[in-house]
């Protein structure tokens, strides 16, 4: 059975909407020392318990004569579960900070025995990126799991109607996704922080593949069916605030625990 890493499940979960056409905001929604903080909730016998925590750090850096974010994600288990399994993950991005193109990302993960250390190059003006198992040919405007959160942060959602329906593109393990995002309402959600003003979302992951720029296979990779649902804030922000997804064995939630040096004033909170 294929490892999906704690981290990359919990990235999986936030990500949201993406697309090269998609209609974007010309200031972004996110800006260098903004963090934001996660609790990760797992159920498996109808209680959710606290397992673990998910934090993301935006920075600013230079990287190939480029201005760049520099993005930070790190997962990790709670100390007193680390007996039974423990996490520490660390993902990087260095995305454009113009347009928002990848240009390098990195993962280390460590979860219990199990350890892998990864790096990626990405190539926009050729549209390859170079991995340690090799160089793979990838969409216009391919994402990683880091990048695609604030690219989607940008999404002018007001362009958009309820039920419609928002593609996107990603590279992860030496395999490029689809993603589509199905827009479900605008409505208010209570979580532990507070009641928020609320977008509503499910994410359907598909991988593609590619011959010839033409798309040849499309399959579930959870399970062809809209069982995650994401709320991200209803205002300038665009954090996700809650995540709920069912797993292989119980389910996931997700929410927001801290904010700091957001770009814009938090007004879909509340209280």
């Amino acid at each position: 059975m294929k490892k999906v890493s704690y981290l990359l499940l919990m990235i999986q979960c936030i990500t949201t909407a993406l697309l090269a056409q998609t209609p974007l905001n010309l200031n972004h929604a996110f800006q260098a020392g903004e963090k934001i903080s996660y609790a990760v909730f797992y159920n498996i016998i109808g209680i959710y318990i606290n397992a673990g925590t998910a934090t993301f750090t935006a920075m600013n850096e230079t990287m190939q004569n480029n201005e760049v974010y520099h993005v930070i994600g790190e997962g990790a288990t709670n100390s007193k579960y680390d007996w039974i399994f423990k996490v520490r993950d660390r993902y990087e991005s260095y995305f454009n900070a113009s347009d928002l193109k990848p240009l390098k990302f990195r993962r280390h993960i460590s979860e219990g025995k199990y350890n892998k250390h990864e790096e990626v190059t990405f190539n926009q003006q050729t549209n390859t990126v170079i991995t340690n198992k090799g160089v793979y040919a990838v969409p216009e405007n391919v994402q990683d799991v880091i990048s695609i959160m604030y690219y989607a942060r940008d999404i002018n959602y007001g362009q958009y109607q309820i039920g419609n329906r928002i593609p996107i593109s990603m590279f992860i393990d030496n395999k490029v996704y689809n993603i589509c995002i199905h827009y479900i309402a605008r409505e208010t959600i209570k979580t532990k922080y507070g009641r928020f003003n609320a977008i509503k979302l499910k994410p359907l992951l598909l991988k593609e593949t590619f011959e010839d720029d033409k798309k040849l296979l499309e399959t579930s990779f959870f399970g062809g069916s809209e069982k995650m649902t994401i709320w991200i804030t209803d205002d300038s922000n665009h954090i996700p605030v809650r995540i709920e997804s069912p797993i292989a064995v119980g389910k996931v939630k997700v929410d927001l625990m801290q904010y700091e040096n957001l770009k814009y004033s938090l007004t879909a909170l509340k209280r």
